[in-house]
């Protein structure tokens, strides 16, 4: 199978630093292609979160400069925790400081909880969308305007003047921006205009592969191709609880029982074989990338099973 694997995590359900360090260099030891976090600043529902939040960009720019190989991003950064000048800046020399190895997810923002806790403001959901629409246009633009010159956006949200454009990221025009989500309209024609990536998180294989129709109707309504731009990288999201025995992956799967802000998802509980499969179900409606979804960042042996039962066998003919 031609998929990339990259592993998911929520440190914000309770995890340090150092388990995110740990976490990140084994998963580069192992043969991931990627390391992803949630951005995130409360934990949902009834979860314990200790020690508390830490910051994606923060940790991810700490982690730039402690792997060498892996690929590190958000799944997703909110549009609602930072201006789109300051977080282009920011984005750009993670990059620089990772050796050209960032990607930023971007979404709308949905949890209001964590604003209402740490006074983010939250608007509606038209108006986050809207403001999402702008911050694609401010980051790509900065990114991609030519050494030298300055860009300026006239937007409803955000207004930049003569910025210098600087710093800019390694990778030319710009770090793979991704965008996802289960949105029926807005969320695909935003990917379509704006993205490499087009992310559908943890959901049915049915389902993904409507989600995959949509990104693709939309890129044909905004002629990605007449514009130079390579077709969506189409990706799906998967929360496994994978073990050695039936016990093993019952345990793993606890947590995923706990209350949860979280709408319903699709679960793979079980062997290696079971998520060999499931991911060879993804790649036949397209999936170019997963994102394994694991809960508990301390559970190395987790993580060193998949690599160890799972991504040989993703080398393999089919």
């Amino acid at each position: 199978m031609n998929v990339r694997v990259a592993v998911f995590t929520e440190p914000h359900r309770g995890a340090s630093y150092d388990d995110q360090l740990r976490f990140a260099r084994l998963a580069e030891e192992s043969g991931y292609d990627g390391f992803f976090r949630a951005d995130h600043y409360q934990a949902m529902g009834d979860e314990a979160a200790l020690p508390g939040p830490t910051d994606a960009w923060l940790t991810l720019a700490a982690l730039a400069r402690e792997t060498s190989r892996i690929r590190l991003g958000t799944l997703v950064t909110s549009a609602t925790f930072r201006l789109p000048g300051p977080l282009a800046i920011m984005v750009a020399q993670v990059d620089q400081m990772s050796g050209g190895r960032i990607e930023l997810g971007i979404g709308a923002g949905w949890y209001a909880r964590e604003h209402l806790s740490y006074g983010i403001p939250f608007p509606g959901t038209s108006e986050r969308f809207d403001r999402l629409a702008e911050q694609l246009e401010v980051i790509t633009g900065l990114w991609g305007t030519p050494s030298g010159e300055s860009f300026s956006y006239a937007g409803d949200h955000y207004r930049l003047t003569d910025a210098p454009a600087l710093p800019k990221p390694v990778q030319a025009p710009g770090p793979p921006v991704i965008v996802g989500g289960r949105g029926v309209k807005r969320t695909p024609e935003l990917a379509a205009r704006h993205a490499d990536e087009f992310n559908v998180p943890f959901t049915s294989v049915e389902q993904t592969s409507e989600a995959y129709e949509r990104a693709r109707e939309a890129s044909e309504r905004v002629d990605r191709a007449a514009c130079g731009r390579p077709p969506l990288v189409l990706s799906a999201g998967i929360v496994v609880a994978i073990g050695r025995t039936d016990a093993e992956a019952r345990r793993r799967a606890a947590p995923l029982h706990a209350k949860s802000a979280l709408p319903p998802e699709a679960q793979v509980v079980g062997s290696p074989e079971q998520l060999v499969d499931r991911i060879g179900e993804f790649t036949e409606i397209g999936t170019e990338r997963v994102h394994l979804r694991l809960i508990d960042l301390t559970d190395l042996d987790h993580l060193e099973l998949i690599a160890a039962e799972v991504l040989p066998r993703l080398k393999e003919t089919r």
